[in-house]
């Protein structure tokens, strides 16, 4: 985990803390606390909890995942293998990729080693900035293969303080199921591949319903934003304001 916050508030992954009884955090100099106040949002993977002090904590910055390039230097931080306080360096490989376990995030990958250990730690900038939260990797035998994953800090922008205030996260949605353009299913659609999502189910009853969208309807743009997966047009909508009125392409 990272602190985020000089009154104690530790950044983490969901599934380093699900199913504990109870949460101990051990800082770089030694000092342990047991943690409290934790919150947990699954379909991030992402959790936040409280240690206390009579005096301020060292906190990380905060970056902007969304300035980040393909190519980009970062530094993983982390305790693999229960070595603590070790550090990786590598690049940002791709950015928007999808995982099945964890339905609401598109991850940034990176070749810096992570392993077993390493999740919930930062993945950092050259400027010492939080641009990532370290949480999975792909590999045949369970250890480094060159391929791993970080959720997007600005996503945690967005989910932590819900989670600090209310415990929960609040998502809008639109209605409806989808599935992303293939090369199998364009022609018929008469789009490209990856240029935007096709609504397979519209659910009755649902701004989806009542906005008049139909099954086979191809999303192209929502609010003036291109669409091209699934993933795109669940992380525009699900942050907008209840109630409010948008346009679709």
């Amino acid at each position: 985990g990272v602190i985020i916050d000089p009154s104690g508030i530790v950044l983490t992954n969901n599934h380093v803390i699900t199913g504990a009884d109870k949460v101990v955090v051990q800082l770089a100099d030694g000092r342990v606390f047991e943690a409290s106040d934790i919150k947990t949002d699954p379909e991030t993977d992402l959790a936040v909890m409280t240690i206390k002090s009579d005096e301020a904590f060292p906190a990380a910055e905060m970056g902007d995942s969304d300035k980040l390039d393909i190519g980009d230097w970062v530094i993983a931080i982390g305790n693999p293998f229960a070595l603590e306080s070790t550090v990786s360096a590598g690049i940002i490989s791709a950015k928007g990729r999808s995982l099945d376990k964890v339905r609401r995030a598109k991850f940034l990958q990176t070749d810096a080693a992570i392993n077993p250990g390493n999740s919930g730690g930062p993945l950092v900038n050259l400027d010492g900035q939080i641009i990532g939260i370290n949480t999975a990797i792909f590999s045949q035998d369970g250890g480094y293969q060159g391929i791993g994953f970080a959720i997007p800090i600005n996503l945690a922008k967005w989910v932590t303080p819900q989670l600090i205030k209310d415990g929960s996260v609040r998502r809008a949605y639109l209605g409806i199921s989808m599935e992303p353009i293939t090369a199998e299913n364009s022609d018929r659609l008469g789009v490209k591949p990856h240029r935007g999502v096709v609504i397979v189910a519209v659910i009755d009853d649902t701004p989806a319903s009542q906005a008049g969208l139909l099954r086979d309807d191809v999303v192209l743009a929502f609010d003036g934003r291109k669409i091209e997966n699934v993933p795109d047009l669940q992380e525009v909508v699900e942050r907008l304001e209840w109630d409010t009125e948008h346009e679709i392409k």
